[in-house]
């Protein structure tokens, strides 16, 4: 079964929006990626899935190389011109500037980095695997920096969102939980597994 791109069924996952940085072929360019996950800490890695056809992906495959800028609630006009535009028709780094963002060079790659992003990761391309009818490129980190004051942008249902805490149980619920966990506690010979 397929769960092709606008589908109300794909629309339910909520993800942070990657802004993928790269230079190559077709000079330094930007894209967002809703498919950015972090996946080890240790190495870190983290992930971008794109259609293989994007320029970031020549980019990337040349250079070996790419800066994920996580986007910032104030930053939703980068994402919907790095992510609306191709960067075969558009220098959307320069259109970007024009707007008025700002970007740095990487210390460590050859890339350019989103000013503002609340998390900044440079990395090197690390494996790629296709999966059905995308290319995942898994990003080592060489270096990474965060901004506290910045939340990360969310989207969900073809929405931006900013995340807001949802209030815990009370201390009295929170206690009725542990006490129900620790009824079923296996002991260590209800699991062969050992963790």
């Amino acid at each position: 079964m397929d769960l092709p791109w606008g589908d109300p069924r794909s629309n339910k996952f909520a993800t942070s929006i990657g802004l993928v940085t790269s230079n190559g072929p077709h000079g330094h360019d930007i894209m967002a990626c809703e498919w950015t996950h972090h996946l080890s800490y240790r190495p870190g890695l983290i992930a971008v899935s794109l259609g293989p056809t994007k320029t970031t992906v020549k980019n990337i495959r040349a250079s070996k190389e790419f800066g994920i800028n996580l986007c910032a609630t104030d930053q939703t006009i980068i994402a919907s011109v790095a992510g609306g535009y191709s960067g075969r028709d558009y220098d959307k780094i320069n259109v970007l500037k024009e707007i008025g963002f700002q970007f740095f060079q990487a210390d460590n790659i050859d890339v350019l980095m989103v000013k503002g992003a609340s998390l900044n990761a440079e990395c090197k391309l690390f494996k790629e695997v296709t999966f059905g009818d995308h290319v995942m490129l898994i990003g080592e980190v060489l270096e990474a920096t965060h901004n506290p004051e910045k939340e990360s942008l969310i989207y969900n249902n073809g929405k931006y969102w900013s995340l807001q805490s949802i209030e815990k149980p009370n201390e009295e619920t929170r206690q009725s939980i542990k006490d129900i966990l620790n009824k079923y506690k296996k002991t260590p010979n209800d699991n062969d597994e050992i963790r």
